[in-house]
Order: C-alpha cells, then sequence, then structure tokens
C-alpha cells in the first residue's frame, strides 16, 4: 500500500480510505466486519464515516454506521493502527440546534461520535457540509476547543465552495486557530470541471488534501454497465441509469475499458489510478460490499498508468469547453 501525507499535516494516510455509508445498512454486520478486517490485513488505515451514516428516511443521522465501527474496534483491538474520520453538521435531530456548524451542535456531536465509537479522540474530524448562518469564526473556535481538549487531533471540511474553503483558512491563519488539512468533494472521471476549475488549485496551492468521494460514480466506472443490456440487480442501478447514462459518459466509459483490456486490470483500478494521479488528491472514499471488491479496489494504487493513458483519459472526459 502507499501512504500520503494528509494536506500540510505530518499524517500519513493510506492511498485508499474505506467508506462507511454501507455498513449496518445494506451491508450487513458478519460482511462490514470481514471488510474491515481485510482492509487493515491489505494495508489500509483510514476509515471515513459520519454521525448521519446512515441518514433514515426522516433525514435525521441514524448513527448506526459509528455504532458499528466501535463494535469493531472494540473487539478487533485495531484502533492504534487506524486514522479514524468522521463528520459532523447532518441533522441528528427534531430540534433547530441539531444540526449546523454552531459551537453547540459541533462539540455536542463530536461528543456523541466519540461515544458511538468507543474512543477517546478522532484523528480527523470533518465539517460535513458548509452551513453559512453560522459564522466561520465560530465553527473553528469549536474545533479548536476540541483540539485542545485532546478530543480532536485534525479537522478537515467536505462540500465546501472554494471561497469559502479559503475564508475559513484566512481565518484559521489570522486567529491562530486549527485549520483544515482536507476536504471531501464528489470527484470522478465523469465530475470534473467543478473541482478542477477552482478547488483542486486552492488545495495544491495552500496545501489541503482531496479526499474525493463517489470515486467510481456509483459504480458506473466499474465497467457493469453496458448501453446494449439490462440494468444489473443492484439497489443503485436506477439512480446510476439517472445520473450517469449519456453518450459522452458511455464513451468515457468505453476508453476506461479499452484501457483496462490493454493493462490486464480491471476498469475500476483505472478509474480510481487516474484519480490518484490528480494534483492534490490524497485517498478516494471508497465503499465495497465484498472482499473480493475490496481486494480489487485496494490494488489500484499500485497501477501506474503511463503518460499516454492518462492523456487519453483527460481528452476522452475533458469537462465541455475546455
Amino acid at each position: 500500500m502507499i501512504y500520503k501525507r494528509l494536506g500540510r499535516s505530518g499524517l500519513k494516510v493510506s492511498a485508499i480510505a474505506l467508506g462507511t455509508a454501507q455498513c449496518d445498512w445494506w451491508v450487513d454486520e458478519a460482511t462490514s466486519r470481514r471488510l474491515f478486517d481485510a482492509y487493515v490485513d491489505l494495508g489500509g488505515n483510514l476509515i471515513d464515516t459520519a454521525d448521519v451514516y446512515p441518514v433514515l428516511g426522516t433525514g435525521i443521522g441514524g448513527k448506526a454506521a459509528e455504532c458499528f465501527i466501535g463494535r469493531w474496534l472494540k473487539s478487533s483491538g485495531k484502533r492504534q493502527e487506524l486514522v479514524l474520520a468522521t463528520k459532523v453538521s447532518g441533522r441528528m435531530g427534531p430540534g433547530p440546534n441539531d444540526e449546523g456548524l454552531s459551537w453547540r451542535h459541533i462539540v455536542n456531536a463530536a461528543e456523541g461520535s466519540l461515544t458511538r465509537l468507543g474512543v477517546e479522540c478522532i484523528d480527523l474530524y470533518q465539517a460535513h457540509d458548509d452551513y453559512d448562518d453560522a459564522p466561520v469564526e465560530e465553527t473553528l473556535r469549536a474545533f479548536e476547543n476540541l483540539v485542545q481538549r485532546g478530543l480532536v487531533r485534525y479537522v478537515g471540511c467536505s462540500n465546501f465552495m472554494a471561497w469559502r474553503l479559503m475564508k475559513s483558512l484566512a481565518i484559521s491563519e489570522r486567529l491562530a486557530l486549527v485549520g483544515y488539512v482536507s476536504v471531501q468533494e464528489r470527484y470522478n472521471l465523469l465530475e470534473r470541471a467543478r473541482i478542477e476549475r477552482e478547488l483542486q488549485p486552492l488545495c495544491v496551492a495552500e496545501g489541503v488534501g482531496l479526499l474525493p468521494y463517489n470515486p467510481l460514480a456509483k459504480g458506473f466506472l466499474c465497467g457493469g454497465y453496458r448501453r446494449d443490456q439490462d440494468l444489473p440487480g443492484s439497489p443503485r442501478a436506477a439512480g446510476v441509469q439517472r445520473d450517469y447514462f449519456s453518450e459522452r459518459n458511455w464513451q468515457v466509459l468505453e476508453q476506461v475499458r479499452k484501457i483496462a483490456q490493454g493493462r490486464d486490470c480491471t476498469c475500476t483500478q483505472v478509474a480510481l489510478a487516474w484519480l490518484l494521479s490528480r494534483p492534490a488528491v490524497v485517498a478516494p472514499v471508497v465503499g465495497a460490499s465484498s472482499v473480493v471488491q475490496l481486494q480489487e479496489i485496494m490494488a489500484a494504487p499500485a497501477l501506474a498508468l503511463t503518460s499516454a493513458e492518462l492523456d487519453q483519459l483527460q481528452r476522452s472526459s475533458a469537462p465541455a469547453g475546455a
């Protein structure tokens, strides 16, 4: 496994992060345990979750993923091998202060996550979404409080526009507060324009690690979908069809498939290897539903695409107007 620094921090994480939105939801506990054990055995060390996983039909966070991780950590004894990341801001109850990035919600949510995870400290605590009704200074001071108390080691963010991330970094520097070392954002071969236009150059300039989520476009880039065949029997298939079935995306997938065939690897590995070649990218956050699938994913960082292959992928997936 390849390990990379998380942004400008000294923290080193595996080039694949294990996502957990599926845990104790469409992936049962026994399978999730096998996945977590295999992930660590294969060299993975960054587990990413959130207090709202899974989000229930009420729109209120279910807490189940953190609870599962807590049970697994207790039985496996692998806490010290891991960088444990979770997120805050999503709705966790019916009250007006049960979501957002206020001091109150952040501190309350952190204490809840620590209890569910069964740990004394969260390695990477991330603002799950940006809330412009909470002053940036208040949010950063709340994170600073958690760091000073020893409850959090590093902080990151997710789904922040570039200018909001830059504002946060500037305030952190001006007020000598803890600053974001990472940002999560939707990024894959099919969804490039919004990230590459502003956020990615900012990450490079300011030393912020980029943790792409949805790196395989909900599985479309894994190669199991074909335009001339029926949808596979996946609970996500209808959503994939709605979001990604287009002539342009089929052409990108065909290029991915062509490279995979030429390199005797899989479409999944090609799509992830391309992403890992992009500036500021540290570790795609990838979910898995079987150990075999996870083994395929974990082999991706070892695949070094040639400059010609990278150029082919760049050209085929170039955003409109690029």
